[in-house]
């Protein structure tokens, strides 16, 4: 296994965040709340809230990024699509968004409202595709600006250039930050970032982690976003459909392995999508040396 220390003592320190969904239910607002607590002491860069399809979850979203803004140390991202919505509600919702104190955006067109596999079609008066709505977010205010990047290609894009000239887009609009889709191959992010510099791309790709907690649940989430699941990791949960908490030691190992691996090629930054829990991804940023912060000696 990776000598993590050795890494972090010669290069940068590991940096991480975290991604939550907004909650449906009390039970589900109670979840949410002991992950944000249980990850708020290990100091992420920033926690991001996503945005459901069509715009399905705005209020829900923008009351959990208020929440994390005014009741925790966290700095919050808004998910913010170009689905279902004029420009002029886009444009409002950023401008709340700067009101309420948040700084940080991130850009995506988003999945239709019918979801993903299904034609995209531009709202009649709408932002186009994440680019476009990156410089309408621009031109509102000066937000940090983090946008979706895809190591093996956006299901859609007819060509890997074609989504690395997408890719360019962002940058051009004012992205500052790229988190991939989530990938099981490590091999797959580094000849995507070796084809994102070629491209003249400077700005941080971010790898994002999928830490596995169904794994028949993340293997068709995987199908539909265009991230390949290897056969040597399926093989891996084979037999332990009615053993969840067998499943959830390979499920720490492979999550554990990948992150190491990433830090020990030269990753600085990593981004979990977290499904707001916490336990799976608290043990991977302890073993990757994150650890809370000291508490401050007392006055003498």
């Amino acid at each position: 296994m990776t000598d993590v220390s050795v890494h972090r003592g010669h290069g940068a320190p590991v940096t991480v965040s975290f991604e939550f969904f907004p909650p449906k239910t009390a039970a589900m607002e109670a979840a949410l709340w002991a992950a944000i607590r249980k990850l708020e002491p290990l100091a992420p860069a920033f926690v991001s809230v996503t945005y459901g399809a069509g715009g399905s979850t705005r209020e829900r979203t923008h009351a959990t990024v208020s929440r994390i803004l005014n009741e925790t140390s966290l700095k919050p991202a808004a998910h913010l699509t170009c689905v279902a919505a004029t420009k002029d509600e886009v444009d409002n919702v950023v401008r709340a968004y700067w009101e309420s104190g948040v700084r940080h955006i991130v850009a995506l067109r988003g999945d239709p409202p019918e979801g993903p596999g299904t034609a995209y079609v531009q709202h009649p008066g709408g932002y186009s595709n994440a680019a476009d709505l990156a410089a309408g977010i621009k031109r509102i205010a000066d937000f940090e600006i983090s946008v979706a990047a895809y190591p093996e290609k956006h299901p859609e894009s007819p060509t890997v250039e074609a989504d690395l000239d997408m890719l360019a887009a962002k940058v051009d609009a004012g992205a500052t930050r790229a988190i991939t889709n989530f990938f099981f191959n490590n091999d797959d992010y580094w000849r995507y970032l070796d084809r994102v510099r070629a491209r003249g791309i400077s700005i941080p790709i971010v790898p994002g982690q999928m830490p596995i907690h169904n794994f028949k649940q993340v293997a068709s989430f995987a199908a539909r976003c265009g991230a390949s699941v290897p056969a040597s990791l399926a093989a891996r949960f084979e037999g332990l459909t009615d053993d969840p908490e067998t499943a959830q030691f390979i499920a720490a190992t492979v999550a554990a392995e990948q992150a190491l691996d990433l830090v020990a090629g030269g990753a600085t930054e990593l981004h979990f999508y977290t499904l707001n829990r916490a336990n799976l991804v608290y043990a991977v940023c302890h073993l990757l040396g994150l650890r809370p912060a000291e508490p401050a000696p007392a006055a003498v």
